[in-house]
Parts: C-alpha cells; structure tokens; sequence
C-alpha cells in the first residue's frame, strides 16, 4: 500500500462502503471502514462507524486477525469484555469459537487415522472401545464412517447443542448421545441412510470426539492440546469448560440479542468436540496458516501434505459453488480453494476463511449474538481494500433499516426503503422477513404507531404472505386495537389455515381476556 490515504468506493445504489488506509506502517483495521448510505439526493450520506454499528446492533466486543502473503499482518479488539463494563477487549481475549471447534476437531481425528489408529471409512461401530451406535434400518446397506462423520454426511441427527448455565449438573458424553438426563437434548440416532445427504450434525461431532477419546486413551482435551493446539502454534486456546484462571480473566461475557449479558458470563458445552473451544482470532488464523500450509507440504507440524488434502476435498457436494471436506466447509463465492467455517454458541459467533492460493485469510470472533451484523460489513470492506476478491456486493436491507432508524427516525427508514424498491433493491438482501423483523424492533420498543406502519407496509408489499398478517394483528392486538386485530389474524388464517398462533389469539380476542 502507498503512504497516502487510500479512498475506495463501493457503489451498490443505495449503498457503499468508504475505507481509508492509514499512512503505512500502521495496518488497516476496522476502524478504518466507514459505512455510507444514501439517504435521498442532495442530503449528505450517513456515514456509519463501527462504534456506532457496535452499539446499534448491542455487539459489546469484536476481535479480527488478517492474514495477508502467508502471515498474520494484524489483529485488534474492539469494544468490551462484556456489556456495560470497561475492560476492552484486545487480540488476547478469549472468545467461544463454536462450531470452528468441529474443523479443529476434524485435524485430531485425522492425526490419529494418519498414525493409523482410526480409519476413514471403517463401521465406528467397529472402532469403539465402550459405547456404540444403535444400528436400526438405515445402517443396514450403508455404515456410519468416520469420513461421513467429518462430513456431515453419516445420516445423523441433533444439529447442535443449547450449553448448560454455569452451576449446572453437566452429562459426560454417553449420557450426551444416548439423550438421557441431565443431558437436554435428544438421542444422536442415524435418522437417514449413511451417505445418501448432507446434513449438517453437532451431534456427528460428539460421536468423533468420543471415538478420539477410545482411540487416544487419553481426555478429548488433553489429546486436542498435545497433537493439535500446540503443534500449531495456538497458545491462546483450550478445550477445556472449566477455564485455567489465566484463560478466565480473559474470557469475554456472551451476550444475547438484546444485549443482556448471559446469567453465568457464558453457557458450557461439554460435547467439546462440535462446540466447546474457546480461542482468539489469531490462534483461528494460525490453524488456518497450518492446514494451508500444510497443504503445500511446507508445514506439517499436526498433519500431512496427504492428510490435509483429504480434508480439503469435497467429500459431501451442497453447494454448486463447493461443499463439504472432512471438518471445513468448501468454496465460496466460486472460489474452490477457500476453505471456511463459522460458528454460534449462545452469546458469542465467529468465523474462519482461508485462501491458500492467495495466501490471505480472516478470522472475526464477537461476543454477541449480533455479531454478523458487524462482521459483514468488515469483511466485506476488507476484502475490496486488500483485493481478495470475495466481498458481496450487496448488503442486508433491514440492517441499513436498523441503522437508519437507530440514527435518524423510523420515517427516514421507511423513505429509504421505498427509494430502494423504486430501483428494484439493487444490491439489497430483502425478503418478507425484511420489514416483518424490523416492525419486531418497533413492537418490542413499544412504539405501536410505528410498528403498525411498518407491517401495513409489509402485508401491502406481500400480501400472500401469512406471517405478515399474523404479525400485523399481533401489533394492533398489543396497541389496543381488537377489532383490527381479529381481521388481521382472520385474514392469516386464510392464507395458512394451519396457523395455530392465529387460531389461539383469535380465542383469545374473541374472548375479551
């Protein structure tokens, strides 16, 4: 980059993205993006910092490390610790990485199949020390295997898990499988025929760490730590739920979507293998330097040049675009060389994208569940500054509406939708839930007169849509207005005569209670 200030403009008609490059050495950052949207011409644009959009969308803390040229060229925290307190977070604050844990995972589980104590394509059943899948009629013809696993492809159920609040009794991992409590989801069953579907199973991921563990001899964490965190470098990060005081008093609070801090500063996950890492964005882009690495035989340090190229292959195809390796997801935008995975616990989302051709990569983590509201506008900025390659050009409409309302007034938003739907919404993301989600916002604000304007507008913009009416009657309901309400909720029980919601409101309703 040359030492002057470097202005890019992403024009999407409505919406651009501005970014200026400090003068060199110092990196860019997020600070460095500014959100621009044009409100109406001849008014100056709304420019949007990501202060503001932190404290718009209730995201407390957001931490990034950038990969460019096949090193870390910079990482940096934003915000705090936990919400309304002071302690800002900085590149060493430890975030729930969520579901990156399965890609992490996936590398242990191939170690120990490349020092040939596990097999990829092998019956589990077969490889297991103490518990066992129950067979039933889906494995009869096709067998549950470790690469099917890997691959969301074994045919299983359970997508994810809630966590535990701290102080609660917490399963071991049989009682995790077989659902019994004080486990609080159901049994991990094969529900489909192995290898016939992608779909995607957390509780696939808690069946590998339990065969890490029979195969290791050793506790999922402790294996995790010698043969995968400190072989690649990941000083800053842990399996383990019940964190070393030094990892604690770094820990961020989760944060749930209307900002309140989760009771117990976090949920525990102790399926671990699907769930439970706790880690910073610069040890997520140093795994991500190791596979990549190691996928030109330049690393080496957890698995082999074999090894990872198994991991990066297509193994289940749901995307026309890429699919689904052994851990990682695969392609993105047309890009079959990026490899990628995001994750979402309660209170905290992430994500990890690496490109070993061009040799950059990016990792955000966020203590919120509002996280990705922040992080595309970033991404998306830091991929047009640095040539990526990658960033979309078009932007979510109702989290422009949010911003707009948060910083001007609900009829500066509404103005800037009907401006964008005169264009034909080039370069916005909207559907029906669109103007559905940000009349919720009203609603829960208790502002009824700018709620119902909001899904009047709606139900004229897609007036087959059940939800839209139901939605409007549920803001007449909450203003006071009965009879509106009733013909709201009659007219969604029209379009969608299974609506229960509907049927019971208009009991009630017609009831007087």
């Amino acid at each position: 980059m040359t030492a002057k200030c470097l202005l890019v403009l992403l024009s999407a008609s409505l919406l651009s993205l501005d970014a200026l490059h400090a003068q060199s050495p110092a990196p860019l950052t997020p600070d460095d993006v500014v959100l621009t949207l044009e409100l109406a011409p001849g008014e100056p644009p709304l420019r949007v910092t990501p202060a503001q959009m932190m404290s718009i969308f209730r995201e407390p803390g957001f931490s990034v490390a950038v990969v460019e040229h096949d090193h870390i060229a910079w990482a940096k925290g934003f915000g705090v610790t936990a919400a309304g307190e002071r302690t800002p977070v900085t590149p060493r604050t430890l975030f729930q990485a969520a579901s990156i844990s399965k890609p992490v995972t996936a590398a242990g589980a191939l170690w120990l199949v490349q020092h040939g104590k596990l097999s990829l394509d092998e019956d589990v059943n077969r490889l297991f020390k103490s518990w066992r899948i129950p067979d039933d009629s889906f494995t009869t013809a096709q067998k549950v295997t470790l690469r099917r696993l890997l691959s969301h492809n074994a045919g299983l159920n359970v997508p994810g898990f809630d966590g535990y609040v701290y102080g609660e009794p917490l399963p071991n991992t049989e009682q995790t499988l077989d659902g019994v409590p004080p486990a609080n989801n159901v049994p991990v069953r094969v529900t489909k025929v192995p290898g016939t579907v992608c779909d995607y199973s957390g509780g696939g991921y808690a069946i590998v760490g339990m065969l890490i563990k029979d195969a290791s001899g050793q506790s999922f964490e402790d294996f995790m730590r010698e043969h995968v965190l400190v072989p690649a470098g990941m000083t800053e990060s842990t399996f383990q739920q019940d964190l070393p005081q030094a990892f604690a008093a770094r820990a961020a609070t989760g944060t749930d979507r209307t900002g309140k801090s989760l009771p117990g500063k976090w949920r525990l996950f102790p399926e671990l293998a699907p769930d439970g890492l706790w880690t910073t964005p610069t040890d997520l882009v140093k795994f991500g330097l190791e596979i990549a690495h190691s996928a030109r035989d330049s690393s080496k340090h957890v698995l082999s040049r074999s090894s990872v190229r198994e991991m990066l292959t297509v193994q289940c195809r749901d995307d026309p675009d890429g699919g689904t390796g052994l851990g990682f997801a695969l392609g993105y935008q047309k890009h079959p060389a990026i490899f990628f995975h995001n994750g979402s616990n309660a209170g905290f989302q992430s994500v990890l994208m690496m490109d070993p051709d061009a040799g950059w990569g990016y990792a955000a983590m966020g203590n919120s569940d509002n996280f990705q509201s922040v992080n595309r506008a970033v991404f998306h900025a830091l991929s047009v500054l640095y040539g990526w390659g990658v960033e979309s050009h078009s932007r979510d409409l109702g989290e422009n509406l949010t911003i707009i309302r948060a910083l001007r007034n609900t009829s500066t938003a509404l103005a800037y939708y009907m401006r964008a739907r005169s264009t034909g919404f080039a370069g916005l993301r909207h559907d029906a839930k669109t103007l559905n989600d940000f009349g919720y916002s009203l609603l829960g604000d208790k502002q009824f007169v700018d709620a119902i304007r909001v899904f009047r507008l709606n139900v004229a913009e897609y007036p087959k849509d059940a939800n839209s009416y139901d939605s409007l009657g549920e803001a007449y309901m909450d203003a006071g207005e009965r009879d509106l309400a009733i013909s709201s909720y009659r007219r969604s029980l029209e379009l969608d005569p299974k609506n229960e919601n509907a049927v019971a409101r208009l009991k009630q309703l017609r009831s007087g209670r």
